[in-house]
């Protein structure tokens, strides 16, 4: 028995050993001290002219810097490994561009432009990343969203109905469209659009605007993607179903749009519906295939161009187009277009659009960029991939392009298919140029429901974002919100009004949770110098006469009279019942001494500095006398009233650890508090002030000679030493009064 408990003492020893203590012994500091004897602040010397000369001031070494940070192309390509690298990127480079083809065919009707707009913005962006881009695996190029949004925009400024031709009635209605002027007023506001968004980004990655992506949060996009790809996958349905429908854009757009659907199923073409159907099946089995095994296929099986292939096969063998009414995509220009200026007088009413793509197209870039980076071990820089989306969309709309942002589909295929760098996304341009200017001519039979089928099959991923909900329902329910309110403000509002509904909502969540910290009273864990929430923890014990109170944000205008509020309740003493009782006090005192002709001296016991009192009542005073709590008289002419303490707290701690700034208005109600307070004999003090926060406290004048640094404390632990100390020695207060 005594060989175990042996053991057991050196196994508690030897935990004791490999155990790290923490042990530290110092006097216990405040901020006058800190400045007196501690910390000194390094004088700054250097002249603001100084300053922006050395800003300026140009070196072999900045300029290098510079063009690399342009350029990152220019880091990497003299030292790319061929041998290592070539082979990957060529398949890779292959894979993608076989994808690429047939999603800028089909997303060019999504931009409500021609088709072969789709190609163009297929090749010049893609080719412009690889030499200004960071990332080394996203494929930029057509995407839903952007598309989407771009088409909403062409045909609110360029509706059908401008294009009708006078002569068109009755059964010809649907002929009577002029098609090509509608679409070359189109492309020009499409065009347009991508000049000033990519203008925009250019401008914000200048001036370092990387970070406006931080507005878009997580749920925010997602929701606000899965908004839009139901708004596609509606934009769809006539394709689809091969019927003639209006294109709706705006308010409703959605409702307008299954509701025309519907209104004319019974027109739907058959062929086009079998094909389409067939092509969805096809392609969703592929789909599941590549995803099943993704890890024994050296590359995944390429569906959408199978199904370009073979669907035009089809139709150009059975005339689908003559024969069974097919819509196909028709007249495809073979060659590249000039470089032409954009039409500038549609630019007032397109700027709140650019704008929204801009951010959207580079929230979407940088999140998937960043996941890659992370993943395979390199860094992306926010603003230069804003520049570089920027300068893909800015100088590729003068050869008229649509703008564009990365495909998550794309970019999954050239990273799993062993994509190295952006050599592959170089070389799925150049398979989209060969198409272009060599072959475009074959895809002129290919449907359009077969179009629309890769459309709504690329959108699956989508749509699992629906799983969300369940999940931020369990963890947040503040992105919960931000979900569905960025879902359902984007599926009625349209995608541009549903999108500032969303950022705007997400920026009021911001403010509610500022409004409405979480407040506590802090209660020490003994032996550890921890200070924990005393209604969580059992552990944890307050001081005696010492309030500890802890908000987990800053103080400012849009919450300081909440954190008073929260103060004064949490703490439980209120400043003005304390003054009520104080002045209730003095007059029952008044009234006392008129019936008395003797003075009377009022004493007040207590183990602390506070001295709000209740004055005893004539009777309150002779049994208390009976009870033996009064001391001697001092004659006949004086009696002694010795008064028990309104409040045992004499220190209210401000627990400043979780506040990272103060304004004006915070400053004047903490100043105000700390006074009020000081009026009913508490003492405020104010802990863990980081220096930012104190140097704001300094410009905003917050100390007086009444109110200094004395007051301020680096930890919790400092300011609760000092308030035991200060009220360590009980004393006893005496007032007189005589009438």
């Amino acid at each position: 028995m005594e060989q175990e408990e042996e053991v057991v003492a050196a196994a508690a020893r030897e935990d004791e050993d490999s155990q790290l203590i923490y042990r530290i012994e110092r006097p216990v500091y405040n901020e006058t001290l800190i400045q007196a004897q501690l910390l000194k602040r390094k004088e700054d010397t250097t002249t603001n002219c100084q300053k922006l000369a050395e800003k300026f001031q140009c070196s072999s070494e900045k300029a290098k810097a510079a063009a690399l940070s342009f350029m990152p192309i220019l880091s990497w390509l003299p030292s790319y490994p061929v041998k290592k690298y070539l082979f990957s990127d060529v398949v890779s480079g292959l894979s993608t561009g076989v994808v690429q083809l047939p999603q800028g065919l089909a997303y060019a009707m999504l931009a409500a432009v021609p088709p072969v707009y789709g190609l163009y913005s297929s090749f010049y962006p893609v080719l412009l990343y690889t030499f200004f881009g960071t990332s080394r695996h996203i494929s930029v190029g057509t995407f839903a969203v952007i598309s989407l949004m771009i088409g909403g925009v062409a045909v609110r400024e360029a509706p059908d109905s401008m294009f009708m031709n006078i002569n068109a009635t009755g059964s010809n209605a649907s002929d009577a469209i002029n098609v090509e002027l509608r679409d070359k007023s189109r492309v020009q506001v499409a065009v347009m659009v991508t000049t000033l968004a990519g203008l925009i980004q250019i401008v914000l990655g200048l001036l370092r605007f990387g970070f406006v992506a931080i507005y878009l949060t997580e749920p925010l996009v997602r929701g606000f993607t899965t908004a839009a790809s139901m708004h596609v996958v509606i934009s769809q349905l006539k394709y689809l179903l091969g019927v003639e429908t209006q294109r709706y854009s705006g308010f409703l757009s959605a409702i307008y749009s299954v509701k025309a659907v519907l209104s004319t199923i019974t027109s739907t073409n058959i062929a086009t519906f079998l094909l389409g159907l067939g092509c969805i099946i096809f392609l969703y089995v592929i789909k599941v295939l590549n995803e099943r095994f993704k890890k024994k296929l050296p590359i995944p099986i390429p569906g959408e161009i199978i199904v370009v292939i073979v669907s035009t096969g089809i139709s150009y063998g059975l005339s689908l187009s003559k024969e069974y009414k097919v819509h196909v995509v028709g007249n495809i220009p073979t060659g590249l277009r000039p470089p032409a200026a954009p039409n500038i007088s549609l630019l007032p009413n397109l700027v709140t659009d650019s704008f929204a793509i801009a951010i959207v197209g580079f929230s979407m870039d940088v999140s998937l960029a960043k996941i890659f980076a992370l993943k395979h071990g390199y860094s992306v820089d926010g603003n230069q991939e804003l520049i570089a989306l920027g300068l893909c969309n800015f100088i590729s709309s003068f050869f008229q392009t649509f703008a564009v942002t990365c495909s998550m589909s794309r970019s999954l295929v050239q990273e799993s298919t062993g994509g190295k760098t952006q050599i592959a996304g170089l070389l799925a341009s150049l398979l989209v140029l060969v198409v272009v200017v060599a072959v475009g001519f074959v895809f002129e039979p290919l449907p359009q429901t077969a179009l629309a089928a890769i459309i709504m099959v690329n959108l699956i991923g989508m749509f699992k974002q629906f799983r969300d909900i369940p999940s931020l329902w369990r963890t947040s329910k503040i992105e919960l919100a931000i979900w569905v309110i960025a879902f359902i403000a984007s599926v009625l509002l349209g995608l541009d009004y549903g999108l500032l509904v969303a950022v705007t909502f997400a920026i009021l969540t911001v403010i509610y949770r500022t409004q409405s910290p979480k407040t506590s009273i802090l209660g020490h864990v003994a032996n550890t110098g921890l200070y924990c929430d005393v209604d969580e923890y059992e552990e944890a014990a307050e001081y005696e006469g010492i309030k500890i109170f802890h908000s987990n944000s800053s103080v400012y205008f849009a919450n300081s009279d909440l954190y008073v509020n929260s103060l004064k309740e949490k703490t439980g003493l209120n400043p003005e019942h304390l003054q009520a009782a104080r002045k209730a006090q003095k007059k029952r005192k008044e009234k006392t001494n008129s019936n008395r002709s003797s003075p009377l001296k009022i004493c007040a016991r207590y183990k602390d500095e506070t001295v709000t009192h209740d004055v005893l009542s004539q009777s309150h005073v002779a049994e208390d006398q009976k009870n033996g709590q009064f001391g001697d008289r001092h004659g006949d002419s004086e009696e002694a009233v010795f008064l028990e303490p309104f409040s045992t707290v004499h220190s209210i701690i401000l627990d400043w650890t979780s506040a990272t700034f103060i304004d004006s208005v915070g400053a004047k109600a903490i100043r105000q508090v700390i006074k009020e307070y000081a009026a009913v004999d508490v003492r405020v003090v104010i802990a863990g002030c980081n220096r930012n926060l104190l140097a704001e406290l300094d410009t905003l004048k917050f100390f007086t000679k009444d109110l200094t640094t004395d007051f301020l404390f680096p930890t919790v632990h400092d300011a609760v030493l000092h308030c035991q100390h200060s009220n360590s020695h009980p004393s006893v207060a005496a007032v007189s009064d005589t009438t």
